[in-house]
């Protein structure tokens, strides 16, 4: 590793008032210092400043230094988030991990860690080894000619689907952002992957309240059942009323550059029948736009299949 200076400021503060890169869990940044991917001259640990917290009183508030394994076990806590926590990586992982970490972390493409290849997202104009190399487990949705990588959280699909918010705070006050747009698609310039601004801090994360998000959940598709990134996901929430969809909230992971959300999924789910049927025409439209590459063209099919799972899984308890 490079050498780097490491200060603990213990307030709010105190840590947007100097440059550097925040150190929370640190389950992704000293993994990547480790590799030379990232190599910052000032690392912040901010795991002193009072971010923590899970409120459940109207909708959800997590402290951004919350850690995923907390929320996970946590009442009130939305099926659809506990389930994409579980489901993010082992049980020491979850229990160092936080959930503003969780939200930042970089892609697992395979070539934006290793830094003898071309990747726009760690050096951009270098070029993007995957569009013509091992793209399997790359996207079909969101993509471009600079950037096919995934995003890896699993939790972000969860918070995208039910309409999270994040509160971010620098040296001239707090704003807050949708977390779907706080998510930035590639386009020309991949390595900017978000809106957090220079010297910004997610201090929190809010869900609003939505008493249907009861009946959510949260499907991962993976090539092993534990520790392995999803080749798709979806999370889904259902509001039905007398066999009938009220209301949907659908996003997919695993298959685009951001936490995709699938609006017209949800139009065409809306005001049908809660069957098998209705479900599977209404996933049909989740690919719309796709870009399949060399070897990913299964993730078509298979994320219409995962949508049509979680729904059933929560109508009648099947994953047919």
């Amino acid at each position: 590793m490079r050498p780097f200076e490491l200060t603990a400021p213990t307030t709010v503060e105190a840590a947007v008032a100097t440059p550097g890169t925040y150190l929370a869990g640190g389950t992704t940044l000293v993994d990547l210092m480790k590799l030379d991917v990232l190599t910052p001259q000032h690392v912040l640990d901010i795991n002193g400043v009072p971010l923590r917290g899970i409120d459940t009183t109207d909708g959800l508030r997590f402290g951004a230094l919350e850690r995923m394994g907390a929320i996970a076990a946590h009442p009130g806590v939305y099926p659809a988030i506990s389930r994409a926590l579980l489901l993010s990586a082992s049980q020491q992982l979850r229990n160092m991990a936080s959930i503003g970490g969780n939200l930042l972390q970089r892609t697992r493409c395979s070539y934006f860690r290793d830094v003898a290849m071309p990747c726009n997202k760690r050096v951009p104009g270098s070029g993007c080894s995957a569009i013509d190399g091992a793209n399997r487990m790359h996207a079909i949705l969101g993509t471009s000619d600079s950037c096919v990588a995934t995003h890896a959280s699993d939790v972000a699909v969860a918070l995208v689907a039910l309409d999270a918010r994040l509160r971010l705070a620098d040296a001239t006050g707090t704003r807050e952002v949708a977390l779907g747009d706080f998510y930035q698609l590639p386009g020309d310039t991949p390595a900017v992957e978000n809106d957090l601004r220079p010297g910004e801090l997610i201090t929190e994360v809010i869900v609003p309240r939505l008493d249907w998000a009861a009946n959510s959940t949260y499907v991962k598709v993976r090539d092993r059942q534990s520790y392995e990134f999803a080749l798709c996901s979806a999370a889904v929430a259902l509001d039905v009323r007398d066999g009938v969809v009220a209301d949907a909230r659908v996003a997919a992971g695993g298959v685009g550059t951001v936490p995709w959300r699938l609006p017209s999924v949800e139009e065409a789910l809306r005001g049908g029948p809660a069957t098998e049927a209705a479900f599977e025409a209404a996933a049909a439209v989740a690919a719309d736009g796709a870009r399949p590459l060399s070897e990913n063209g299964f993730k078509v099919p298979l994320l219409q299949r995962t949508i049509v799972r979680a729904l059933l899984e929560l109508t009648d308890g099947s994953s047919r």
